[in-house]
């Protein structure tokens, strides 16, 4: 039997067609899929490819520090590690997060839980500026994802004792009172970055070209003296805590300058210490507290009324029993004086003399000289958070309005402000520009009264302080001082509080060529003793004492002062311009 010889039969040619086009469709999916993640997702792959191997490493900037006029540092940086973790690397890991975990002084399950809530994201902090040494130890674990980045924290070498002025910065380096947020632009510098590759282990392998330099801070240099600002702090402190009083402030600056050599405030805080920030101790009373001036508004309605020739400089005020009817309103003196002249009208503190005064000038004319005397305006002494004070235009002043702003009601200055007019009587008429920080080029002060008012009126004030004057205990021996005392009733919701003062006292030193002039005030001293001789003056003397050695002022050689009730003729020839 033959055999038989099989052939096979060609594909049909549809078959052909399938392969190819199943062939075809296949080629342009991969295709279609390589246009897709190489155009359409590119930034997207890109940017989660740089999630996992490139990351920008911040460079902090190194925070310039801020010194006193000696260049004694009173703010610097320190250098500290902050350790960081991707949560979701450490979390592929659980032997390390169980170590991570005890080197935190955490439960694991309480890291575990904490991670895992920001596991989405690529930089979680775990542990801020902590001691370099410290953050060696994290990073020794060889953990996955965990890594350490250079800071710096803010040291305050002075503490409490400069804080109200130099102030502080939060954990991430930003000024947030005092200088520390005046200054913080010039402060802060510029950080700077570097891209780096890493490895799976979070290691660095590779630097990249995108480097930028961190630029640090610029230094900034205050006028303060920390040897008077430790003096001034200490006294400040000691008489608050003596009087049970709620808080207080002290002021000293330079009478030509206007340089302020030192500011404190009570209460206070330590600005190393995060947890001593409350409200009352940050507030700086010295810049962002208003009040009325009382008493001491005097010498300004004063200084006026001479330069004005509104009065003589040998006038007579009849003050009567003691009290005076201004309309509705009845003007009293602690004490009935009869007849007095300025002399007596500042030494004993005569509302009914000042009042009297003042209703002699008129309302425009008080109003301008406490306007020429900056009352009412912004000092710009370099500090935020200034209270402007508040001084009513003269029209919407009656007589009664007119009689209390005469002896310091019914409107209020800051601290800064008493103190610059004050350098102006004490720089011969001349009031300079206050300032905490210091300046290259001087301010030329403004012209608030002749020299002749200017010396006149603080010969005046050498009453104040001498035996039987309100302010006897403010003396400096060895020193002729001038200076006028302020006892203020406290105002709440526009009501005056029975039993409440503020005490004030404001002074020169040496009174006939003044180099410092000084305010201190004490909120609201407990007990019978809150006049603000007896309670700021003695204050004022201590810190003017050692003030005085410190910048080597010479003793005075001069006359004693005034007694009370003398008159400036009769005690010394007067300037020309102001001889009746």
């Amino acid at each position: 039997m033959a055999a038989t010889t099989l052939r096979a039969e060609p594909p049909a040619a549809w078959r052909r067609f399938a392969a190819l086009g199943l062939m075809a469709v296949f080629a342009l999916a991969v295709l279609g899929r390589a246009f897709y993640l190489q155009v359409v997702e590119n930034d997207f792959l890109t940017r989660e490819g740089n999630k996992r191997q490139v990351r920008t490493v911040a460079l902090q900037a190194d925070r310039g520090a801020i010194r006193d006029r000696n260049g004694e540092p009173l703010a610097l940086s320190a250098p500290v590690d902050s350790v960081w973790v991707v949560p979701s690397d450490l979390l592929d890991a659980p032997p390390y997060v169980e170590a991570m975990a005890r080197l935190l002084e955490v439960r694991t399950s309480e890291l575990t839980d904490f991670l895992r809530e920001r596991s989405d994201r690529q930089f979680v902090y775990l542990k801020r500026q902590i001691d370099p040494d410290e953050a060696k130890r994290f990073l020794a674990l060889g953990a996955p994802g965990v890594f350490a980045q250079r800071e710096y924290r803010r040291y305050y070498p002075a503490g409490e004792v400069a804080a109200h002025v130099v102030g502080f910065c939060d954990i991430d380096g930003k000024g947030q009172e005092g200088t520390e947020s005046a200054q913080d632009a010039v402060l802060r510098g510029t950080a700077g970055s570097r891209r780096v590759i890493r490895d799976r282990a979070g290691h660095v392998v590779e630097d990249t070209d995108d480097f930028t330099e961190a630029q640090p801070g610029q230094d900034v240099t205050l006028t303060l003296d920390l040897r008077l600002q430790y003096l001034a702090y200490r006294e400040l402190k000691s008489a608050v805590e003596q009087h049970g009083a709620k808080g207080g402030l002290i002021v000293v600056a330079d009478t030509a300058s206007g340089d302020i050599l030192a500011l404190a405030s009570q209460p206070g805080y330590n600005p190393n210490r995060p947890d001593d920030r409350d409200s009352a101790g940050l507030r700086d009373r010295a810049v962002a507290d208003s009040f009325e001036p009382g008493s001491s508004i005097k010498p300004l309605l004063i200084s006026q009324a001479l330069e004005t020739h509104a009065v003589k400089p040998d006038i007579r005020i009849d003050t009567g029993p003691g009290y005076f009817k201004v309309g509705a309103l009845t003007v009293h003196d602690v004490h009935p004086n009869g007849e007095i002249d300025l002399g007596l009208l500042l030494s004993k503190s005569s509302n009914v003399g000042a009042a009297k005064v003042g209703l002699s000038m008129g309302a425009e004319s008080v109003w301008a000289g406490y306007q020429k005397f900056g009352v009412g305006e912004a000092v710009g002494s370099g500090l935020p958070g200034e209270a402007n004070g508040v001084l009513r235009n003269y029209s919407d002043w009656g007589l009664i309005a007119t009689a209390t702003a005469s002896y310091g009601y019914g409107l209020t200055v800051n601290a800064l402000q008493l103190v610059r007019a004050y350098a102006g009587i004490a720089n011969d008429g001349l009031m300079p520009q206050l300032s905490v920080l210091k300046r290259e080029r001087s301010i030329p002060a403004q012209r608030v009264v002749s020299p002749a008012t200017a010396q006149a009126v603080r010969a005046l004030l050498e009453g104040v302080v001498a035996a039987g004057g309100t302010a006897a205990r403010a003396a400096v021996p060895g020193y002729r001082v001038a200076g006028k005392t302020g006892t203020v009733r406290k105002n709440a919701n526009g009501s005056y509080l029975e039993g409440h003062h503020q005490a004030v006292f404001i002074g020169m030193l040496p009174a006939q060529h003044p180099r410092l002039v000084s305010l201190v005030m004490i909120d609201d001293p407990s007990g019978d003793d809150y006049y603000g001789g007896q309670v700021s003056g003695p204050v004022f003397a201590r810190v003017m004492a050692g003030a005085a050695r410190l910048l080597q002022i010479p003793p005075d050689s001069l006359p004693a002062p005034l007694a009370p009730g003398t008159t400036v003729a009769a005690a010394a020839p007067l300037p020309a311009a102001l001889k009746p």
